[in-house]
């Protein structure tokens, strides 16, 4: 088992103005002028965490952290019912991550990212083919409409008590509608109660999607800190209420301006959240993409998507 770098400390960071009153937090670690790399983490709002820095090597790379607006060390936060949502969609985080870039003065980076970073990723990169030199990629998705209504409905065939419990967690009238958007109006409610409520209904369905997977720590949303989760699941609901503002499969569609940029596609076999068919579609319609199947690995990772991970970033440092 390959090990991650020893933990690092940033040697700069800053809160970024990106307008609408937002401050997105960033950071960078390693080599000043080492090979530019964005760590783009999941969620949306999950935030980064100091793991992240260990993925890239400290005398290669000069790795780039930040928080998507509204989580993470981001404000305003939004666990906070007043931040205002209407300024939080994938436009804006595309267009976060161009503004980071021109602050920072690098010309090309490497963009490696997971599960919802992914598909940030890969919407940037289909922007602005010509600012990215290679992309790692885990646990791959595209949020199309269709990966979100299996995620939200479609594996409750798996976890039908669960499952129950998750479409119970909205009034009666709406249990045969659309639960994500739903879940998105209860998140904005002006009761903190009902809000803290929806939150931990949504978080124990995620809970439960993941609980059969063998690796990874139990309960990775539920176990979060109150507002770190509260802002979590508020930003999740608000993006797959809407369809992450993509036309559907606009990004397996425009896979062609991804062409000559290197690419390594990682997703575990073992993935109910995210099925395996995501990835594999997305490395037929882009032949620079190199699929990499980890029979042990679910949506939480494993040692042997680690290695994998480490080994591509290794590769692509070289």
């Amino acid at each position: 088992m390959a090990e991650p770098y020893p933990p690092i400390e940033p040697y700069e960071h800053g809160m970024l103005d990106v307008g609408d009153d937002n401050l997105v937090y960033w950071e960078t670690c390693g080599n000043p002028e080492g090979k530019p790399a964005l760590w783009v983490h999941g969620g949306p709002g999950g935030g980064s965490t100091a793991n992240a820095r260990r993925k890239f090597d400290p005398a290669r790379y000069r790795a780039v952290l930040f928080d998507q607006r509204a989580c993470g060390r981001s404000l305003p936060h939004a666990s906070d019912p007043a931040t205002d949502m209407s300024v939080n969609t994938i436009d804006h985080l595309i267009a976060d991550m161009e503004r980071l870039r021109e602050h920072l003065g690098i010309d090309r980076w490497l963009l490696c990212g997971g599960s919802w970073g992914s598909t940030l990723v890969l919407a940037y990169a289909e922007r602005y083919p010509h600012r990215v030199s290679e992309i790692v990629l885990v646990s791959v998705t595209t949020t199309r409409r269709s990966e979100i209504d299996w995620l939200y409905r479609g594996v409750g065939r798996f976890f039908p008590e669960e499952w129950e419990r998750f479409r119970d967690g909205v009034p009666a009238a709406d249990r045969d509608g659309d639960l994500v958007a739903t879940y998105a109006r209860l998140l904005e409610h002006p009761d903190p109660l009902v809000r803290e409520q929806a939150a931990l209904d949504w978080s124990a369905w995620e809970d439960a999607v993941l609980s059969l997977e063998p690796n990874g720590k139990p309960a990775p949303f539920s176990d979060r800190p109150s507002a770190d989760m509260l802002a979590l699941v508020r930003i999740c609901s608000h993006y797959f209420a809407n369809g992450a503002w993509l036309e559907e499969g606009a990004i397996l569609r425009d896979a062609g301006r991804l062409a000559g940029i290197p690419a390594v596609l990682i997703h575990g076999r073992l993935d109910l959240s995210g099925p395996l068919d995501t990835a594999w579609e997305l490395a037929k319609a882009w032949p620079d993409a190199q699929l990499h199947a980890i029979s042990d690995s679910g949506h939480k990772g494993s040692d042997t998507m680690s290695d994998r991970l480490l080994g591509a970033l290794d590769d692509f440092a070289r």
